[in-house]
C-alpha cells in the first residue's frame, strides 16, 4: 500500500464524510431561518424603541403596531388576518354566522353613511329605520366624514345593550333607541318549490349548523310537497366552515366517500375528509348553480359533487379560493386566521387559482385558468346594459324604491308584484326631478377623445367634426328604458319588493327573471 493510497479517501470513507456534512448543512439552514427571524424582530423592536425615545410627537403605539401587523399579513395573502380581542364580534360572525348588533346593511354615499337594507324582525327594522336614512350620530359619535366600518363598529356591540341613533329622513332628524341583540343570519336565504316537484335552495354561507339548517329545509320540502329533484344555488356564496360543506355532500353520497383533502407545510395540515353518515337522499337528481363569486366551501361542495358524478354544475367558473384557514389564539386575547393548506378535490385537482407564493418571489400576481370549478354547463353572466348600469350606479333604483314605499302602504305578494306602465312613467318623472343624465359608453369615449385632441392641439376642423358627433350619441333615457323594459323591471321591481318583504320577497321576485335558474330547471328535469 502506497502513501498516496493511504491519503486518498475510500468510497466508504466518502459516504461517512458526506453524512455529517449533510447534517451540518441542514442544521445551518435551520439556524439561518431562525436567525433571520430573530434578527428582524430585533430590528423591529429597536425601531420602535428609537421612535419612543426620539420621535418629536407622541405616537399611538397600539395603532402603529397593529397597522404593521396588518400590512405584513397583507403581503402574505388576502385571507391571513389578525383579529384583535376587541373584534370578538367579527370572530363570532365569521365562525357562527351571528354577531351583536341591530341587523342592518349600510352603505357609503356622498361622504355619508346610509341605511341600505334591513333584516326582517331585527332591531333596526322593528324600531322603524328605513333604507335611505342617513346616520347623523351613533352612540354619541358624529357620523359626518366617517366610513362604513367606523359606523358599523359603533352599531355592533354586546347583545342587550342599548344605543341611541340619530338619523336624517326627508330633511328631518329622528332619534331612535335601539337595543342590540344576537343577529343570526340564516344560512338558507330562500327555499321554495318550483315546477314539476323541483326544490330550490339558495344557500348563503357555510356557518355553524348551516348543514343542519339545509337538511331541515330540504326534508320539509320532501315531506310536505313531495319534491324529487333539487337545485342548490351557491351563486355569491363566499364559503365558510369546511365541515358544513362535507356534511351536505354526505346527504347525497355513500358513507366514507372522500370529499376533499388538504395539504400544507405541517403534518397536521394534511388531512383527507370523508363523509361520516349514510346518505339521506342517495338518488335525488341534483343541479348546482355557481358563479364567479362562489368560493371556498362552495367550491368544495360543487366540485366534490361534480367529481363524484353526483350533480350537474351550471353557471360560471367559480372564484378559485382553495386556501384553508385555521384560527389560532395569540397573545392578549387576539386571534390569527392563518392559511395552513390548500384544498384538493377527489380527482386531485386544486381549487386555488392564484399562487400567492409566486407573488412573494416578485412574480406578477395572476389567476391560474385551471383554478376554480368549471361548470358542466357554462353560462356567461350577461352584463348590465348601459342604461340599467347607469341607473344602478347613480342609486336611482334605490332612491325611487324609497319614495315608492312611502307612497304605497301595501303591494301584491312578491311572486305576483308587477310594475305597471304608470309606475314606469312615474319612475321617468322621478328621473327628470333628479336631473338624471344618461351618457352612453360611446359618448364617454368620444368625450375623452375630444379632450385628448384639444391637448394635442389638433386641427380645429377635426375638433369640429368630433363635436358634431355628440348630438348623434345623445340618447333619450325614456326610450332606452322602454327598449330595455324587462331588465329595468327586474332591478327596479326587486328593489321595491325588498322594502315590503325583505330578502325572502327579493329572491321570490328575482327568480321570475333568472335566466340561469331557467337553464338549471331544464338540466335537472332531464336527470
Amino acid at each position: 500500500m502506497t502513501l498516496l493510497s493511504l491519503l486518498t479517501p475510500t468510497r466508504t470513507m466518502k459516504k461517512l464524510l458526506i453524512i455529517p456534512l449533510l447534517l451540518l448543512t441542514i442544521n445551518l439552514l435551520a439556524e439561518t431561518q431562525t436567525t433571520r427571524i430573530d434578527k428582524n424582530l430585533t430590528i423591529y423592536t429597536d425601531v420602535m424603541r428609537q421612535l419612543d425615545i426620539n420621535y418629536v410627537d407622541t405616537l399611538n403605539y397600539d395603532d402603529l403596531i397593529e397597522s404593521s401587523i396588518n400590512y405584513m399579513l397583507h403581503k402574505v395573502d388576502p385571507y391571513t388576518v389578525y383579529i384583535p380581542k376587541r373584534e370578538d364580534d367579527a370572530l363570532r360572525r365569521m365562525t357562527q354566522g351571528k354577531y351583536g348588533g341591530v341587523g342592518s346593511l349600510i352603505m357609503y354615499r356622498d361622504s355619508n353613511v346610509y341605511v341600505n337594507e334591513l333584516y326582517e324582525g331585527m332591531p333596526a327594522q322593528l324600531c322603524g329605520l328605513l333604507p335611505g336614512d342617513r346616520f347623523v350620530k351613533v352612540d354619541g359619535m358624529d357620523c359626518q366624514g366617517k366610513n362604513t366600518k367606523e359606523v358599523s363598529d359603533k352599531l355592533r356591540g354586546k347583545p342587550g345593550s342599548t344605543i341611541e341613533i340619530v338619523l336624517e329622513r326627508d330633511s328631518q332628524l329622528l332619534t331612535k333607541q335601539v337595543t342590540r341583540r344576537d343577529i343570526h343570519l340564516p344560512a338558507v336565504g330562500y327555499a321554495t318549490v318550483l315546477q314539476d316537484s323541483i326544490g330550490y335552495i339558495f344557500f348563503n354561507e357555510f356557518t355553524s349548523n348551516s348543514a343542519q339548517e339545509f337538511l331541515m329545509k330540504l326534508d320539509s320540502m320532501v315531506q310536505n310537497y313531495g319534491i324529487n329533484r333539487l337545485i342548490i344555488d351557491l351563486r355569491g356564496n363566499g364559503g365558510g366552515i369546511i365541515d358544513e360543506a362535507i356534511q351536505i355532500v354526505g346527504y347525497f353520497v355513500p358513507k366514507d366517500t372522500e370529499v376533499v383533502s388538504t395539504k400544507g407545510k405541517t403534518e397536521r395540515s394534511n388531512h383527507v375528509y370523508t363523509t361520516q353518515t349514510s346518505p339521506i337522499f342517495p338518488n335525488m337528481p341534483l343541479v348546482v348553480l355557481v358563479n364567479d363569486q362562489s368560493a371556498s366551501a362552495s367550491e368544495i361542495l360543487a366540485g366534490a359533487l361534480q367529481d363524484l358524478h353526483r350533480a350537474t354544475i351550471v353557471g360560471e367558473r367559480t372564484f378559485g379560493k382553495g386556501l384553508v384557514q385555521n384560527i389560532r389564539p395569540i397573545a392578549y386575547g387576539g386571534h390569527l386566521k392563518v392559511t395552513t393548506s390548500k384544498y384538493y378535490l377527489p380527482s386531485g385537482r386544486c381549487i386555488q387559482a392564484i399562487d400567492y407564493a409566486e407573488r412573494q418571489r416578485g412574480n406578477q400576481l395572476h389567476r391560474d385558468t385551471a383554478g376554480g370549478i368549471l361548470p358542466d354547463v357554462v353560462l356567461t353572466d350577461s352584463q348590465k346594459l348601459d342604461i340599467t348600469y347607469n341607473l344602478y350606479r347613480d342609486h336611482m333604483f334605490f332612491d325611487y324604491a324609497n319614495r315608492y314605499y312611502r307612497q304605497h302602504p301595501t303591494i301584491a305578494p312578491a311572486k305576483e308584484f308587477q310594475l305597471t306602465d304608470s309606475d314606469l312613467e312615474d319612475f321617468c318623472q322621478f328621473l327628470d326631478e333628479k336631473k338624471f343624465s344618461y351618457e352612453t359608453e360611446t359618448g364617454r369615449h368620444l368625450g375623452e377623445l375630444i379632450k385628448m385632441a384639444q391637448q394635442e392641439d389638433l386641427d380645429s376642423t377635426l375638433l369640429a367634426d368630433l363635436e358634431a358627433f355628440k348630438p348623434r350619441l345623445t340618447v333619450d333615457y325614456r326610450a332606452a328604458i322602454q327598449r330595455n323594459r324587462k331588465e329595468v323591471e327586474e332591478l327596479l321591481g326587486s328593489e321595491i319588493v325588498k322594502r315590503y318583504y325583505y330578502h325572502r320577497g327579493y329572491y321570490a321576485y328575482l327568480l321570475r327573471y333568472d335566466k340561469e335558474l331557467k337553464r338549471a330547471i331544464e338540466e335537472v328535469s332531464n336527470l
